[in-house]
């Protein structure tokens, strides 16, 4: 199978320029492309591993990436449908810059790749060379036709957020003389801030210019809601911010309905395993077989197999109730999953599970204890004179409470 038909079988397809191009450019040469990243924040999501994992199928077919941050344009902010987005510093945009290449950089090799980053361009044009290179090019008609700009005409837009689709297609433009680069791509909100850097090389290098723009569909689920939130909001690629367990345990638990695009969209699995997992859903769901897959997949791609080896050494023992072999790092993954409290010192048992608010009071606490329902680091608990102490904790700070089967806790030590 050919790159462009991989890609549409995928998914990853959604609007395309010039198909007849887009298949020779990716099909019969060896191109550069392109794909932005706005540091409107300090981590990237989930929802950003479809544009990770195009970028690495197109690396794997021999095609040099130029992987641009957005340090300039995170300043001035991509028009949301809903308000206009509230302002970095410059400070505050370079060092997210400065983040988000590092993440990105765990994804794709710099050695076989080209890191840039748009300020270094765009820093350098005054407001007179801005608005008569550029802003010349373009009516007001042909921007105001623009979907991201339509969505916000009732509730209006600044001039600074309508001027956004300039500075991405002066991206393209500097990227396509400098660079050499063919090709821009992103997500189907990208598709007319794509197209405008498509005409502004049109109309400066002429109609002979070989540049082609593709989008792809923004990952939905089956019912139409958006990809890329659990109950306790954005899932991050950080793992300071969503753990690798957390990760894990959303695509474990992700639906039958939906599993099969997200293998397609957010993993490297190659088609006949992805169909064969496809086959597997339809014939038995209850083993689970591909969501266990796409969490494997999508955890290691993220965060590399020891963090996935303890994301799943976590669910196990969440499960059995046995942490004793748990490392440092899979504890750590406990302290955003599990509630929490730090102490300082011993602590009675009574007093821990209530500080823990695994009982509401000293008299329902007594209760659990002496009807056998707690225990501590996986060691039942029958006597109301038991203490919680750091020098019985695992690496003298963690302590995992539980109450009856499914009720826990962790007592952190300072």
């Amino acid at each position: 199978m050919k790159l462009y038909d991989e890609l549409t079988w995928r998914g990853l397809i959604k609007d395309v320029s010039d198909e007849t191009l887009a298949r020779k450019l990716l099909d019969d040469e060896k191109i550069k492309f392109y794909c932005g990243f706005d540091p409107t924040g300090q981590s990237l999501t989930v929802g950003h591993l479809v544009q990770v994992v195009r970028i690495l199928l197109l690396a794997k077919y021999g095609h040099t990436p130029i992987v641009l941050i957005g340090g300039a344009t995170g300043l001035i902010g991509d028009p949301k449908q809903t308000a206009e987005r509230k302002l970095l510093t410059v400070e505050e945009s370079l060092a997210n810059a400065e983040k988000i290449k590092k993440q990105l950089s765990q994804f794709i090799d710099e050695n076989k790749a080209i890191f840039v980053n748009n300020y270094d361009w765009i820093k350098n044009i005054d407001m007179i060379a801005f608005l008569r290179d550029y802003g010349k090019l373009f009516s007001v008609n042909y921007m105001l036709a623009k979907d991201t700009v339509q969505r916000r005409l009732d509730i209006g837009i600044s001039y600074t957020e309508f001027s956004y689709m300039l500075l991405q297609a002066i991206d393209f433009l500097n990227l396509y003389q400098h660079e050499g680069c063919q090709m821009q791509f992103g997500g189907s909100d990208q598709w007319g801030n794509i197209t405008t850097g498509l005409e502004m090389i049109r109309k400066i290098a002429g109609d002979k210019a070989e540049v082609v723009g593709l989008s792809s569909p923004l990952l939905l689920k089956a019912d139409g809601t958006k990809f890329g939130k659990s109950e306790s909001g954005t899932l991050w690629l950080d793992a300071e911010l969503t753990s690798p367990y957390e990760l894990y345990q959303y695509f474990v638990n992700a639906a039958d309905a939906d599993v099969d695009s997200y293998l397609k969209m957010l993993t490297l699995l190659d088609k006949d395993e992805i169909l064969r997992l496809e086959k597997l859903t339809l014939e038995a769901p209850e083993q689970r077989e591909a969501q266990k897959t796409l969490a494997n997949e999508v955890v290691r791609l993220v965060h590399g197999k020891e963090a996935l080896d303890e994301a799943i050494k976590v669910t196990n023992a969440l499960f059995s109730g046995e942490f004793y072999d748990l490392s440092e790092m899979a504890f750590k993954m406990l302290i955003k999953v599990l509630d929490t409290v730090e102490v300082d010192g011993t602590m009675n048992i009574v007093d821990a599970l209530i500080a823990t608010k695994l009982a509401s009071s000293k008299r329902e606490a007594r209760q659990f204890v002496e009807g056998g329902a707690v225990s501590v680091n996986g060691e039942k608990v029958m006597s109301l004179d038991f203490n919680v102490a750091a020098n019985a904790a695992y690496y003298n700070q963690y302590t995992v409470m539980r109450r009856g089967k499914k009720k826990y806790a962790l007592i952190a030590f300072k």
